[in-house]
């Protein structure tokens, strides 16, 4: 089975020149409607310290302190796309409030209850073990603290996972590939089957029970734009 770690960098490596413009074409400009709606769950809390897992080109985690008084780590398996991310958030003149750093989401290199609040996005398809990663990831909050996720959904309902399918399937490489070249045109086949797969073996039911398997309470869930997107929150367990 390949590494699911090596296929996210191999995937994103060739692409943070344009990721954030081509995520919303590709979404139909429901990304940041998603991350918004995630985001609302960790800001209304005042936190002081936060972690953005899977941060990429930081888009989340410039949000975060946009919206917060809080100092922002963002953490990332792809170097490319974290070079990226430094650049936006020079841009944006968040240098001192927000830094990125390389890991892994299964091994974060920060002590226990270091975090007020965290965030997570698009991840559990590239980790070998979602379980254990969301484990990793409550681990590094203090108790109280909320962690609230971003993912892609297949549509519970037959007539929207229809469309989606066609969509995913034939639409998206298309689009992808006029948009961005070869390699969004690679994203674009990758992405319909890596969702379908990743809920087939993991389904939504599942997904509540592991948070709650994490330790924490809480557990909401919000179904956005017909099933195209699933944010979640939850808050850690008190001692």
């Amino acid at each position: 089975m390949p590494d699911p770690n090596r296929v996210a960098q191999e995937l994103f490596d060739p692409l943070p020149d344009r990721y954030d413009r081509l995520a919303e074409v590709l979404s139909f400009r429901q990304n940041g409607r998603w991350r918004r709606a995630m985001c609302d769950h960790v800001v209304r809390t005042r936190p002081e310290r936060l972690l953005d897992v899977a941060s990429g080109t930081a888009g989340v985690a410039i949000q975060l302190a946009r919206r917060s008084p809080a100092r922002v780590v963002g953490i990332d398996l792809t170097e490319q796309m974290l070079r990226r991310g430094r650049a936006n958030v020079e841009r944006e003149r968040l240098v001192d409030r927000v830094s990125l750093t390389a890991g892994r989401a299964e091994q974060l290199p920060f002590r226990d209850a270091t975090f007020d609040g965290l965030t997570f996005t698009y991840l559990l398809r590239y980790v070998a073990d979602p379980q254990a990663t969301l484990e990793e990831m409550v681990r590094v909050v203090k108790p109280g603290a909320t962690v609230a996720s971003l993912e892609f959904l297949v549509p519970p309902n037959v007539f929207w996972r229809v469309w989606w399918w066609l969509y995913t399937r034939a639409v998206l490489p298309i689009a992808g590939w006029l948009t961005g070249g070869r390699a969004w045109w690679g994203v674009g086949r990758f992405l319909g089957p890596s969702i379908s797969n990743h809920y087939r073996a993991h389904p939504l039911r599942w997904h509540v029970d592991a948070w709650h398997r994490a330790g924490l309470v809480d557990v909401g869930v919000r179904v956005m734009s017909l099933g195209g997107g699933l944010v979640m929150w939850g808050t850690k367990a008190r001692d």
